[in-house]
């Protein structure tokens, strides 16, 4: 067989570094060839006219075999398994908890010693926020990274790491770590030597002689922490030179821009692989290109970066899932999957941010409307991708579904977002919710919002009033909240702490390295006295743990709920309810959420539009069977709750 230039260097690299093509490592060897091709391609969309294009190939190319033969059996086996599974990430039996390792369990031996209640919860796929070295008080929640290689000692070691990954393993749980591809820390090895004045690595971020081409960008750029972090470059005094630093004056872009960090990143990416990680979750993939007159955000080269990440990984390790966590407008995060001949085959997961904003508004209003309305963009999934879904995680609540959507059901933008912001920052007449502003704007008024799943709820309000039926209230929020993101579609992820209804921490004001960022107050560290109530009857903790633990479990019974791309929304009959029908094969799920505190009516003809005609509906909460009624009758649902009615007859 003739082979062409590119396959035959191809071959040869493979000879050239021992790799036994025809028996041990053929799998791989085959997977090397069928994608080498579109690895070029994609490689060449970005750096085809870079002078050092051709030894950069190469060397990505050889850091794709070197990975792979760093590979540990284990993982082999791991990758094979989840192939015969296809797109294992879609499965229902799979629910996920984010945390801060040192705030839930002091460090890495600790959580390790923490996978019973894991087991105990349900839950099999935890995602660690950031554990690799950064600096104390610049370490943006460990974003900062100054090195990705070294786990943080607060934590613990490398060791413990994989000590912890191979109990996981043996416990059939799946572990997601982050990746920070937009930038490292002023403190990494990398941004240190340019800051000694090697050319090597001052080629690694954007340094600029004057600030003639940081102006023009600042221009078209928004500044991402306009309160702490005004404008997205910082005087380097060193050098006399202005870096772009676009989160935090100690953060420094990487240049993707050179074919040497995309390189070192690629390196960086398969070592996480060859730790055993599962997902990773790509941190701003939105950032990783920069552009003069754009705002340097969700450019087309940066999809074409984080297409040839997964090709790559494609290659050597397989089983590895990508997150892009592109916390961006609807008809923007839908890219992130791919788009035409790459639909697919981008990122494997997203964050479904826009829903879980869309059920805060429902929230505070107890109107569906607009969630309703913005559900088109959401549904253009493709499939053998799915999201992240969530009612709360480490990071602040941002509004970000147009304006174009609220306009369209009647509301005044404006005066929506106003209302939703001083609603849950607890300063509107009648709000129980107790949050605050994040990140706001002087200049434009936009905000975030900050605060607890239960605080957010009012459980934190309740509890101070000591009014038993506002708690009964806060607790029906956070079920129903945590109800809606279980069985909408995509992988369910609780954050630490929700399962026990923990209300805002304040500690975060005593600490100089944190109080200026109020998002710590949704960063509790755990009180495991606290979590022993759990098994104390009649107290919160009890409630919340077993009804999380419930929701839990009926997912995993029913395959229906895994993310067959089978989401479809019912006729909103009653402003006050959102519901949709989960469909697989003969089978239907219909699944009805109330945001008003009073009872709501449902005229059973919204059971009978979707081209079947049930006459009995069993509710996987209450374990009740209803009989369908006639279309002038109505199915009664109970303030603040839900109901996951399956077609039984």
């Amino acid at each position: 067989m003739n082979l062409t230039p590119l396959h035959q260097f191809g071959t040869d690299l493979l000879s050239k570094y021992k790799i036994d093509s025809t028996k041990k490592d053929k799998a791989f060897s085959q997977q090397f060839l069928k994608h080498i091709s579109t690895i070029e391609n994609l490689f060449d969309e970005v750096y085809a006219w870079h002078p050092k294009r051709n030894e950069a190939f190469e060397a990505l190319l050889v850091t794709l075999i070197q990975q792979y033969k760093e590979r540990a059996d284990v993982f082999l086996k791991k990758d094979i398994k989840k192939s015969k599974l296809g797109h294992w990430y879609l499965s229902n039996e799979i629910t996920g908890m984010s945390l801060y390792v040192d705030r839930f369990s002091e460090n890495i031996q600790g959580l390790q010693k923490k996978l019973a209640y894991f087991k105990e919860l349900g839950v099999n796929f935890l995602h660690l926020m950031p554990i690799f070295e950064s600096p104390e008080g610049e370490s943006d929640g460990g974003y900062a990274v100054s090195d990705f290689r070294k786990v943080a000692t607060r934590f613990g070691t490398l060791q413990d790491l994989q000590n912890l990954i191979a109990d996981m393993n043996t416990s059939n749980m799946y572990l997601m770590l982050d990746i920070v591809l937009n930038h490292t820390s002023h403190h990494h090895e990398w941004a240190k030597k340019a800051k000694a004045g090697d050319p090597y690595y001052q080629d690694f971020f954007y340094f600029f002689d004057n600030r003639g081409i940081p102006d023009q960008l600042d221009q078209t750029m928004p500044e991402i922490f306009p309160e702490s972090s005004p404008g997205s470059f910082t005087y380097v005094p060193e050098l006399n030179k202005w870096v772009m630093t676009v989160f935090h004056h100690y953060q420094w872009d990487l240049n993707f821009s050179n074919p040497n960090v995309l390189v070192a990143m690629m390196d960086t990416i398969l070592f996480y692989a060859n730790l055993g990680v599962d997902i990773l979750r790509i941190d701003a993939p939105a950032f990783i290109w920069k552009e003069i007159g754009t705002g340097c955000q969700n450019l087309p080269k940066a999809h074409t970066l984080l297409r040839l990440i997964k090709q790559c990984t494609q290659v050597t390790s397989p089983g590895m899932a990508l997150l892009g966590e592109a916390i961006v407008a609807p008809n923007e995060i839908i890219k992130y999957f791919g788009t035409d001949k790459y639909t697919a085959n981008e990122c494997d997961v997203a964050y479904n941010a826009t829903q879980m904003a869309l059920q805060w508004d429902a929230l505070a209003t107890g109107d569906t409307r607009i969630m309703l309305k913005a559900q088109h963009p959401i549904l253009q999934k493709p499939y053998g991708c799915t999201w992240i879904s969530y009612t709360r995680c480490h990071d602040d609540i941002g509004l970000g579904y147009d304006d174009e959507i609220i306009a369209s059901t009647g509301f005044d933008p404006y005066h929506h977002r106003t209302y939703l912001k001083n609603y849950y920052a607890g300063s509107h007449d009648g709000s129980v919710a107790a949050g605050a502003l994040f990140s706001v704007n002087p200049k434009t008024n936009d905000a975030r919002i900050s605060g607890s799943l239960a605080s957010l709820c009012g459980l934190e309000k309740a509890i101070a009033w000591n009014n038993a039926g506002e708690i009964e209230n806060a607790l029906r929020k956070i079920i129903l909240m945590q109800a809606h993101s279980m069985f909408m579609g995509g992988i369910p992820m609780l954050y630490y702490g929700d399962e026990m209804a923990y209300t805002n921490d304040y500690s975060y004001l005593n600490d100089p390295g944190k109080n200026y960022d109020n998002r710590w107050m949704h960063r509790p560290i755990i009180d495991w006295t606290k979590n022993e109530q759990r098994k104390i009857k009649g107290s919160i903790e009890y409630r919340i743990f077993n009804e999380t633990k419930q929701l839990i479990q009926i997912r995993k019974t029913l395959p229906i709920l895994s993310d067959f791309s089978n989401v479809t929304w019912m006729t909103p009959h009653n402003i006050h309810v959102a519901g949709f029908i989960r469909s697989f094969e003969n089978k239907k799920l219909f699944c009805l959420f109330n945001y008003q505190p009073a009872d709501s009516f449902v005229t059973w003809y919204t059971f009978k539009e979707h081209g079947i005609r049930p006459s009995q509906l069993k509710d996987h909460w209450t374990g009740l069977t209803h009989n369908v009624g006639n279309d002038n009758e109505f199915f009664i649902l109970g303030g603040y709750q839900f109901a996951i009615l399956e077609v039984i007859s």
